[in-house]
């Protein structure tokens, strides 16, 4: 049927002919199949025009400064950062600022990225451990259309598959402002079995005038994969260890004043460490699929986005502490019966994870010490899930797409003040259905509805006492509930093109949600997103080929709020990206690449508007024999546009008590250059 067809062709890939997929549901067909990414062909095989799959050649072709900018990959999405490189990126999509993560969901190998009741924000989703080489693909979706998905994918879900197999190969990369790289992977037959090995140490200080962010990373990565019985087994560890100081955003006074330069801190010594190790393992077959895995991950974060507001003498530096375990897995049976003269394709499955919280918590601190505590927590948070997802077969055109889904959360908080501790349970039940007609040889509607959600920060729903000023807070729910519906359209031409338009609307229930920054709730209202996404890629022949990516959106809170306008602070009207590549049949590549992300409101007035970002990138590749030089120039117009802008009261020293509201902004990295030399032994 359309989804498993789709999901399937996902499943592989030139380097890896025994791949373990990366979406859950696509897990049954064994067949190689080379994966083109936007050359592969969705018709009859996509539930909805808004999702797709990136392969790893795709991913190879393009710069990026951040390892997280992998999610750049699917249309509309824009990922920036607002303070050091070990932390998680800022992540933009159809009308959100996700934050980190909290209404996008990521999965690696079938492990969630997600972060729940996490220290620094609910969702938290850092992708500093995953190495983009290994990558296999990007199975990609937007909207909560899919009953697979379930926690934080209102917005949508990617799911990056890894590798059975890799080229061996040592690269080794400089670049301005001290950036270095060594990566190393290679492959080893065991027999019918496949063993991946990989590493890499990543060293960069950044261009910033008064900090070395003096980034230390490793990852390390091995990999056992073989048929077994009727099926594909892997079993998987990784390694990431990371620490780093911070530029956090800073006050345009400061600079104005003269105070710093636009590449200046005002607190010099934030900045943070972060850790995740894992062992994973899945089995599929045509029938079933399972996967179980574990993992530890522990972050330490240092920042200071007020300076002097709360505390005049010691400064407002605080810190974040997350400390835990994740358990989890999933298991899943497919298979096909004929209804009537309706063939159907099912599939049922059950979802488990269990997050062991040994320490949340948050802390005042002045150069990295700890002055007081503001809350410190032990969280264990549990969730299980029930889904079916079916597709029938209505004729050779139409298909009709029905998703069921059950989630029941349980979490049991033990705080330091006791008055907050406490246990909290809520279930909710999730309805999704699409249809998809086939009019002709190159083109496909689509319509899609459902309902998605995400859960809060578990400390939220039993808090009764604010731990900052000692007032009395309501708890929140657990679960917000999130709506949406998709009107899409696709036309696929085997030859030369390929796009898909898709119109689409979501909105979200009133909601509060846990701010780590403060250690308490923020009230946040219902509101409504709408908007036209557009995707095309070109192939002028061989050689050329050209894509372009449009997303415009509206988003608006739909309750009034007394001295509040009804504007969604952060969200972006419009998101353009283009790329243009030439590859020569030999030895030779060029690829140029154009990101742009339109004024965006800060307060809910629209009042406060940033400037537009625009940054190009370009790289240049030449391969002779076993060698391979890379040359990659990034922002190559030096725009100083910025990544991020806010605006918020800080206070300076000598500032009036109740300090200044004001444009806080983190500065696009300039023109940087870097030169990766690669060996293929």
């Amino acid at each position: 049927m359309a989804v498993y067809r789709y999901l399937a062709a996902c499943t592989a890939i030139l380097l890896a002919p025994a791949q373990v997929v990366a979406d859950p549901l696509s897990a049954h067909i064994l067949e190689q199949i080379s994966v083109k990414g936007r050359q592969t062909d969705l018709l009859g095989l996509a539930s909805s025009a808004s999702e797709g799959v990136v392969g790893n050649a795709e991913i190879a072709d393009r710069p990026l400064l951040r390892g997280g900018e992998i999610l750049e990959f699917i249309p509309g999405m824009v990922v920036t950062q607002h303070s050091g490189s070990g932390k998680a990126n800022q992540y933009f999509l159809r009308g959100f600022n996700l934050d980190h993560g909290t209404d996008f969901a990521s999965y690696v190998d079938g492990m969630p990225v997600n972060m729940r009741s996490h220290g620094h924000g609910q969702g938290y989703t850092d992708l500093s451990f995953l190495i983009p080489e290994l990558v296999s693909q990007i199975d990609y979706q937007k909207g909560a259309y899919h009953a697979n998905s379930g926690d934080f994918s209102a917005a949508g879900v990617a799911r990056f598959g890894m590798q059975n197999r890799t080229r061996n190969e040592a690269e080794l990369t400089f670049g301005m402002d001290n950036y270095q790289r060594l990566l190393v992977k290679g492959n080893v037959k065991q027999g019918k079995a496949d063993v991946l090995l990989a590493g890499e140490l990543q060293q960069y200080d950044g261009p910033w005038t008064d900090i070395a962010e003096d980034v230390d990373k490793l990852n390390l990565l091995a990999r056992y994969s073989k048929p077994l019985g009727s099926g594909q087994f892997a079993l998987t560890f990784m390694a990431y260890d990371n620490s780093w100081n911070a530029a956090d955003q800073i006050p345009q006074r400061a600079v104005s004043q003269g105070l710093i330069d636009a590449f200046g801190s005002l607190d010099t010594s934030v900045g943070g460490k972060s850790s995740r190790n894992s062992v994973s393992a899945s089995w599929y077959s045509d029938a079933w699929q399972w996967n179980a895995y574990a993992i530890q991950t522990e972050l330490d974060l240092w920042s200071n986005f007020t300076y002097f507001l709360n505390d005049p003498l010691n400064g407002d530096q605080f810190e974040q502490v997350d400390e835990r375990w994740i358990y989890g897995g999933e298991l899943s049976r497919h298979w096909h019966n004929q209804l009537g003269e309706f063939a159907v394709e099912h599939v049922v499955g059950v979802q488990l994870r269990y997050d062991d919280i040994g320490e949340v918590g948050l802390y005042n601190t002045r150069q990295r010490q700890r002055l007081s505590t503001v809350r410190q927590d032990a969280v264990q948070q549990g969730s299980a899930a029930l889904f079916s997802q079916s597709t029938m077969q209505l004729n050779s055109d139409w298909n009709a797409h029905l998703g069921l889904r059950y989630d029941y959360f349980s979490v049991d908080v033990n705080s330091d003040l006791a008055a907050n501790s406490g246990e909290a349970t809520e279930g909710i039940a999730s309805l999704k259905a699409g249809l998809s007609y086939q009019f002709a040889a190159n083109w496909q509607a689509y319509f899609n509805a459902g309902q998605g959600f995400h859960s809060n920060d578990a400390r939220g729903a039993t808090t009764v006492i604010d731990p900052q000023s000692g007032d009395s807070v309501a708890p929140v729910d657990l679960l917000v509930r999130s709506n949406g519906a998709e009107l899409g359209l696709r036309f696929f031409d085997y030859t030369a093109f390929n796009i898909s338009a898709a119109l689409w609307y979501l909105n979200m229930d009133s909601e509060l949600l846990y701010v780590g920054d403060a250690g308490t709730n923020e009230p946040s209202r219902a509101s409504k997103r709408y908007g036209v996404e557009v995707a095309a890629y070109y192939w002028f022949n061989s050689n050329w080929s050209l894509d372009a990516e449009l997303a415009l959106t509206r988003s608006r809170f739909t309750q009034a709020a007394a001295d509040e306008g009804n504007y969604i602070d952060g969200a972006l009207p419009l998101v353009l990206s283009m790329g243009l590549i030439y590859k020569a049949d030999n030895p030779w590549q060029l690829s140029l690449r154009l990101r742009h992300f339109g004024k965006r409101t800060l307060d809910s007035f629209n009042q406060q508007r940033s400037a537009a970002t625009t940054t190009v990138n370009a790289g240049y590749r030449y391969e002779w024999q076993r060698w391979q030089l890379t040359l990659e120039l990034l922002n190559i117009f030096d725009s100083n546009n910025s990544d991020i802008d806010y605006f918020y009261a800080s206070r300076l020293p000598g500032e009036p008590a109740e300090g200044i509201e004001d444009r806080h902004t983190h500065p696009l990295e300039p023109r940087t250059a870097r030169f990766k030399l690669a060996y293929r032994f």
